[in-house]
């Protein structure tokens, strides 16, 4: 007996009898999807990252703290917009940073909504998306770091893979094009409003610090929520390709490495990668930046390599802080420790430890030990520097050695120096009065302090210290 089939008046399609339309399974997913962006949960998590993220106010000037009441306010309306597809995005505030070597970098700033807004759709098709990225991509994603892909890096590179083709993506937030993008987004999501919801804020202008608005019909604005999550859908067709070649790589956002032996194997690789970014991806290669490295000339994620001094140890590098790092974290203790600038010496050492420990705890895989030994030295003398300058004159000087135990007579003498500031914060009248216990007491934790408690490779984990046993005997209690 034939099946008995009927026409469908949703798709005007014969299907068998008591089957579901497929229009109608799809506009089912699609409000499944959309109804789970406006969960009360999910509203109430993205709020709760979005003012833990801070960040500063958007065109309408709304801050992160004023968002919950604004939601709060306005929930009916906005869920209503969303559900009907007409909720429209506002402009993007455009704002810059230094980036190094004297340029800017551009971020763009949505308003607190439009950032709630796309943290709360990240959080639903992040999970669509996660089991499908590769294990060698690290960036901005959960239970990963970058310290684990300098370490995937250190592995290969001790494998003997040491000819590394270094691809530097030009302005790649800035590049990304939205219809590639959107295609390898519908592969996963179904629901029209919620791609339309992505395609608006892909759109979505950005004003200028002029005040003029600007088309958008290219790139992820840095500084949106949403950004991460469409790199890395983007850049996984990459991780693909490199997958598919049976390369050795590592990926941290829109920076990547591959591992090779051979330097004409590095250039064929590199070459084929160079043309499936052009060709495929539309995106474009910064070439001065781009090359083949040795692992002492190459640097991934502020960290680079060097040799391992060891007897018998041979072929094998260490990670080391690239010299560009420690500029910068200089630069950062510089402008702490300015003596012009007031602050006391307690918000001094505030600030310095707030710097060392993200700087300490970023870094912490890499042998650092003698130089952190140099950096302390330099910074504690700056904050003798400005200990000197903040007592002004001749009597707050000679008053203050003499509490610190100096003699009278030589504090007469070193209160009137002609000596310069720099030279007294390094001379023995400020090393033995304002000594390293004084600036601990003040609650100064020194660089290498701070790398000591750490460092992996100076801690012996738990589980690799011996057992103790312990033998009970009984005794009687008396």
């Amino acid at each position: 007996m034939k099946d008995r089939t009927l026409r469908c008046s949703k798709c005007s399609m014969e299907q068998p009898q008591g089957a579901t339309c497929y229009k109608r399974n799809r506009a089912k997913e699609a409000k499944r999807m959309i109804e789970q962006v406006l969960n009360r949960r999910n509203i109430m998590r993205a709020i709760r990252q979005v003012v833990s993220n801070k960040g500063s106010a958007g065109v309408d000037g709304i801050t992160v703290k004023e968002l919950q009441q604004y939601w709060t306010e306005n929930r009916e309306r906005l869920e209503a917009e969303l559900r009907m597809g007409t909720y429209l995005p506002q402009p993007i505030r455009m704002a810059e940073i230094p980036k190094g070597g004297g340029k800017m970098r551009t971020l763009g700033i949505p308003v607190v909504l439009d950032r709630m807004l796309q943290q709360a759709v990240a959080q639903v098709i992040a999970i669509k998306f996660e089991m499908e990225f590769d294990d060698y991509s690290y960036g901005f994603r959960p239970n990963r770091n970058a310290q684990q892909a300098i370490l995937k890096a250190q592995e290969y590179i001790n494998d003997d893979y040491q000819d590394i083709v270094d691809i530097d993506l030009k302005t790649f937030f800035d590049e990304v094009n939205h219809c590639i993008l959107l295609q390898l987004l519908y592969r996963k999501i179904k629901c029209p409003l919620t791609l339309r919801l992505i395609r608006k804020w892909l759109r979505a202008p950005m004003m200028t610090i002029e005040g003029k608005l600007i088309k958008r019909r290219k790139g992820t604005p840095q500084g949106s929520p949403l950004s991460p999550l469409l790199s890395n859908i983007m850049l996984n067709e990459l991780d693909r390709e490199m997958r598919k070649q049976d390369l050795r790589f590592v990926r941290y956002a829109d920076d990547f490495s591959i591992y090779v032996k051979g330097k004409q194997n590095a250039r064929d690789i590199g070459n084929k990668i160079y043309l499936f970014l052009k060709n495929k991806l539309k995106l474009p290669i910064n070439r001065e930046k781009s090359g083949i490295r040795r692992p002492t000339n190459f640097t991934i994620l502020g960290c680079t390599f060097a040799s391992v001094y060891e007897k018998g140890v041979h072929g094998k590098y260490q990670v080391i802080v690239s010299e560009k790092s420690w500029k910068k974290l200089k630069e950062k203790l510089k402008t702490i420790t300015r003596k012009t600038t007031s602050h006391s010496i307690k918000e001094r050492t505030r600030q310095l430890n707030e710097v060392q420990r993200g700087w300490i705890g970023y870094f912490r895989l890499a042998n650092i030990k003698t130089k952190l030994e140099y950096v302390d030295s330099w910074v504690r003398n700056r904050l003798r520097y400005c200990i000197w300058h903040d007592w002004k004159n001749y009597k707050r000087r000679r008053k203050n050695l003499i509490q610190m135990g100096v003699l009278p007579k030589i504090a007469r003498g070193w209160s009137g120096t002609r000596m310069g500031g720099w030279a007294v914060a390094q001379s023995p009248i400020m090393i033995t009065t304002v000594t390293n216990e004084r600036l601990k007491k003040k609650g100064y934790e020194s660089l290498l302090e701070r790398y000591v408690k750490v460092a992996p490779h100076l801690n012996e984990p738990l589980y690799t210290r011996p057992v103790r046993t312990v033998v009970c005997e009984a005794h009687s209690v008396r």
